[in-house]
């Protein structure tokens, strides 16, 4: 399952490799517990959910210190795909349902790693600022960046200006235009060639 991933990232580190090996047992174990990962999907860890997050990874390359706050994580995606990804950027993931969390912390453990925090929450209970969000499938754009630009902080260090970095599905359109933001929209067959990527879409937009 590993090969679908060096397909793309053939620059992957022995460390990143092993880390990555692990995830699909990892998930099925803790999946028989508590559902993160619909349980006729969690076959198609690597490419539905692990490659996904890495769509992320394809979009920017962070430089060393960069701060990244993955709202609405749930059982840890994108921000643990992205924090084996980038062992030199610190990644804090947020939701509110707690045993999705505890599965995301006891991964990210065995996993050893180090450059993850969690916190247990609502988006309006987190006071720290980032360089970038990231998310999911949370919420429409036009709710999500008010509740976001708090968390922003006004100090660039990257390339690419800071501001939320997200992964959806389906006609966009009417998503974007209602949110009246700036907004990149770059479909994710650009990045990928499997067929589940054909309605996949990463938006960016910078605060």
């Amino acid at each position: 399952m590993i090969d679908v991933l060096l397909h793309y990232f053939p620059s992957l580190s022995p460390e990143q490799v092993r880390r990555f090996s692990l995830m699909p047992e990892l998930y099925v174990h803790w999946n028989s517990k508590i559902n993160v990962v619909s349980r006729k999907d969690i076959h198609n860890l690597m490419i539905h959910h692990v490659l996904h997050s890495l769509a992320i990874a394809r979009f920017m390359s962070p430089v060393d210190g960069t701060e990244i706050l993955d709202l609405g994580t749930g059982g840890g995606f994108p921000g643990i795909p992205l924090a084996i990804m980038w062992p030199h950027c610190r990644l804090h993931l947020i939701d509110r349902i707690g045993k999705k969390l505890h599965v995301a912390s006891e991964v990210a453990s065995v996993l050893g790693l180090d450059n993850v925090t969690f916190q247990h929450g609502d988006i309006g209970e987190c006071h720290m600022r980032f360089d970038f969000t990231v998310s999911r499938a949370v919420m429409e754009l036009r709710k999500l960046l008010p509740l976001i630009r708090k968390n922003i902080s006004s100090q660039s260090r990257n390339s690419l200006p800071n501001g939320l970095v997200c992964l959806k599905g389906g006609d966009l359109s009417q998503e974007i235009a209602s949110s009246q933001a700036s907004v990149l929209q770059v479909p994710l067959t650009d990045y990928f060639d499997e067929e589940y990527f054909s309605t996949k879409s990463l938006l960016y937009c910078p605060i």
